[in-house]
């Protein structure tokens, strides 16, 4: 399994080393810009993809109470509350991990990315002596990226990025799991603190990218709206004839009007007795 993934490995090298020299070397784009640059690319294929996302996660905010109510009633029964669950998404059409897809296929821009800045002194030798800065803040994007103080600034830009980014991708999350992926970032930088400081570049790039997505799509495509709930006294819902159309409801039947009861009138008894 490790001999089969190291040549895919490679081969995403490659395509990431002629995508950055591209940018580089035809559009003249320092490095670092060259990384925001293919970031933006890689967002704007995924569009379609997050246009269903966005969907999706609409799908999910519009049911979310019937779903709950599911999981209340089957939560001593976790799998008959998934066979519930998956019963309820087959016939609403919703597709929960369509919100996890574009994430997905970011992963091998992510790999390819960090091999490449990994080795970017064999992938790229003539940049030995050109700007591998960032505005001057990262003075290069192939170290770590807290070998300069300017990595920490960094940091805390992709920290803030990240957060604002969870509120867009997960607006039916409850609030334990918001508050859970609002603490993510906070674990998670430790561990991105040791990448390069490039790779910490595209993961801010990508999630500015959807923060202004998401303040986009929340203009542009109206609020869910949660289905009626039917009660009781909701009248069933009328059949579609042959041609499609439904028909009229019944006229009310009027019923026959009733003979009005003669008042009885009661007398009056006389006070004292006869007179004899």
């Amino acid at each position: 399994m490790m001999l089969f993934a190291i040549p895919i490995i490679s081969q995403l090298e490659t395509v990431m080393k002629h995508v950055l020299n591209f940018f580089h070397a035809n559009l003249h784009l320092p490095w670092a810009w060259a990384i925001v640059g293919t970031t933006v690319v890689v967002r704007m294929l995924l569009v379609p993809l997050t246009i269903k996302q966005i969907h999706s996660m609409q799908n999910l905010q519009r049911y979310a109470p019937q779903m709950k109510e599911i999981q209340k009633k089957y939560k001593h029964d976790k799998q008959k509350q998934n066979e519930e669950l998956m019963k309820f998404y087959r016939e609403n059409s919703i597709n929960p991990a369509a919100s996890c897809l574009p994430m997905l296929l970011q992963l091998p821009v992510f790999i390819a990315l960090y091999y490449t800045l990994k080795h970017f002194n064999e992938n790229f030798p003539e940049a030995a002596h050109q700007n591998l800065s960032w505005l001057h803040i990262v003075p290069n994007i192939t170290f770590h990226t807290t070998a300069f103080w300017g990595g920490y600034v960094l940091l805390v830009v992709y920290v803030a990025s990240q957060m604002a980014s969870t509120l867009f991708m997960a607006p039916t999350a409850d609030k334990t799991q918001r508050t859970l992926f609002m603490i993510m970032p906070l674990v998670f930088v430790f561990v991105i603190a040791r990448f390069p400081a490039g790779l910490v570049l595209y993961w801010v790039t990508t999630n500015l990218w959807t923060v202004g997505q998401g303040l986009i799509t929340r203009r542009l495509m109206p609020k869910a709206q949660a289905p009626a709930k039917r009660t009781s006294r909701t009248a069933p819902r009328e059949e579609a004839d042959q041609d499609g159309a439904v028909p009229e409801p019944a006229a009310a039947v009027v019923q026959p009007a009733q003979p009005a009861q003669p008042k009885r009138v009661k007398r009056k008894k006389k006070r004292g007795g006869a007179r004899r």
